[in-house]
C-alpha cells in the first residue's frame, strides 16, 4: 500500500473538528465552540459582490490587487501606525497563509519559534509541518495570561531560536498584550536578531480602556516583524477567505515566491470585496463590536456564578474558563460531558496546549439568546 506521511501522521487530531462536526449535525446542540463571527457579512460589501464577481474571473498579481494593496498601506498607516510600502504587503488567502509562508520563508528544519502555551491550535500544526520546533512560554490566569517577556529571553538558545510568535488580542484566553510587554519582546527580539511574528486577527475587537498596539509600529522593528491580518473577524468575512501580511524588505521575494507556489494568487473577487470593507465607515465593526461586549460581560459573570471562573477578556470574543473548582476532570472529558447532559459544545483547552488543561474556551461569537440558552443548561452540570 502507498504509504502516509510521517508528517502527516504526526499531526494532532483537533478534538473542534469533531465538536463542529456534532453540533453542525444536532439541531439540539447549542455551540458556543466556534471561533466565527454570527453576523453577516456588511450589506455594502454583499451588495457589491454583485457587481465586482463580473470583474473578477482573472488571476491577479500573486502579492495582490495594486488598489486593494493601496488601500490596505493606508489602513496600516493610519490604524496600525505602522509606516511601510505597497511592496512590503502581501495579500493572502487568510492570514494563516502568510503566516505559513513567512514560516516556510524564515525557519528550516530543527529551528525554534517561541510562543505562549496556551495559543491559537492552528500554530502548532504549521511549524509541525515544515520540521522546526515549538517552544513555549506558560501564561498563567493569576497573571491575566499576559507574556512574561523575562520568561521568553530565558527560552532562547543561540543559533536555534529564530522567531517570536505572538497573538494580540489573543485566542482563546481574551488578553491583549500591554505596550510595554510588547516593548520588552521587541527589544529582545533586536538584541537576538529574531523576527517577530504578530497576529493581529482580532486587532479590531477590543473593549472597555484597553488599545491594541501593532508591534511592527514601535521604532526600529520594520526589520524584524511580520504583521498578519484578516477581514474574517473585523467584516465577518471568514467565508471569503482573504487577508494580508506586512513585512520587512529581506522578506519580499521569498514570501512572494512562496505564496505564488501555495495558492498562485489571492482570490480575485475577495480582494474586490476587501477594497469595498476598507472603504466602509467604522460603525459596521463597532456594531459588531458593542454586541460582543454585551455579550461578554453577561457570559463572564454567568460562567463565573457556575464556578467556571473566568477572567474578563480584554479583546476577541472567547471566555477561557478555569473547571478546577467544579471538576477533576480532564477538560476533553469534561467537555464531552457538557455536550452529552447539557447539549452545549465548548472547546476543551488542551486544544491549546498542554498548559490549557484544567479550562475550556467558550465563545460569545453566538445568538445573545443561545448564549442565555446555553448558560441555563450549563447550571445543571
Amino acid at each position: 500500500m502507498p504509504h502516509i506521511s510521517e508528517r502527516e501522521l504526526e499531526l494532532p487530531n483537533a478534538i473542534i473538528d469533531q465538536l463542529m462536526a456534532i453540533s453542525s449535525e444536532r439541531k439540539d446542540i447549542i455551540s458556543l465552540g466556534i471561533g466565527e463571527p454570527d453576523f453577516v457579512t456588511p450589506k455594502p460589501i454583499l451588495d457589491y459582490a454583485k457587481k465586482a464577481v463580473y470583474e473578477s474571473s482573472r488571476y491577479t498579481s500573486p502579492t495582490g490587487k495594486h488598489e486593494l494593496k493601496e488601500a490596505i498601506l493606508k489602513k496600516l498607516r493610519k490604524e496600525n501606525k505602522i509606516n511601510t510600502n505597497p511592496e512590503n504587503i502581501i495579500v493572502t488567502t487568510g492570514s494563516q497563509e502568510g503566516l505559513f509562508a513567512v514560516m516556510l520563508a524564515t525557519l528550516d528544519p530543527t529551528e525554534q519559534v517561541i510562543l505562549q502555551n496556551p495559543s491559537y491550535l492552528g500554530y502548532i500544526p504549521i511549524i509541525d509541518l515544515i520540521s522546526a520546533v515549538p517552544v513555549y512560554t506558560k501564561v498563567s490566569q493569576e497573571n491575566n495570561f499576559e507574556i512574561i517577556p523575562e520568561d521568553v529571553e530565558k527560552q532562547i538558545e543561540k543559533g536555534k531560536t529564530k522567531a517570536i510568535l505572538i497573538n494580540t488580542p489573543n485566542n482563546p484566553t481574551g488578553n491583549v498584550l500591554s505596550k510595554k510587554v510588547l516593548e520588552k519582546l521587541a527589544s529582545i527580539a533586536v538584541n537576538n536578531d529574531l523576527y517577530i511574528f504578530s497576529d493581529e486577527a482580532y486587532e479590531k475587537l477590543i473593549y472597555d480602556d484597553n488599545k491594541h498596539v501593532s508591534i511592527g509600529s514601535l521604532n526600529g522593528m520594520h526589520d524584524y516583524v511580520a504583521s498578519f491580518y484578516t477581514f474574517s473577524k473585523s467584516y465577518a468575512m471568514c467565508g471569503f477567505r482573504i487577508g494580508y501580511c506586512n513585512i520587512p524588505r529581506r522578506l519580499i521575494t521569498p514570501v512572494t515566491k512562496t505564496t505564488h507556489y501555495m495558492t498562485l494568487c489571492p482570490n480575485n473577487l475577495s480582494q474586490h470585496l476587501a477594497i469595498k470593507a476598507l472603504s466602509l465607515p467604522s460603525s459596521y465593526t463597532n456594531k459588531m463590536v458593542n454586541e460582543y461586549d454585551k455579550r461578554r460581560k453577561y457570559i463572564v459573570k454567568e460562567l463565573n456564578d457556575i464556578g467556571l471562573k473566568t477572567k474578563m477578556p480584554q479583546g476577541a470574543f472567547y471566555a477561557f474558563s478555569d473547571i478546577s473548582q467544579i471538576t477533576k476532570k480532564k477538560s476533553t472529558e469534561f467537555s464531552k460531558e457538557l455536550l452529552q447532559k447539557c447539549k452545549v459544545a465548548v472547546v476543551p483547552g488542551t486544544e491549546f496546549g498542554k498548559y490549557g488543561e484544567g479550562f475550556i474556551r467558550v465563545s460569545y461569537a453566538a445568538k445573545f439568546e443561545l448564549i442565555k440558552k446555553a448558560l441555563s443548561r450549563l447550571k445543571n452540570i
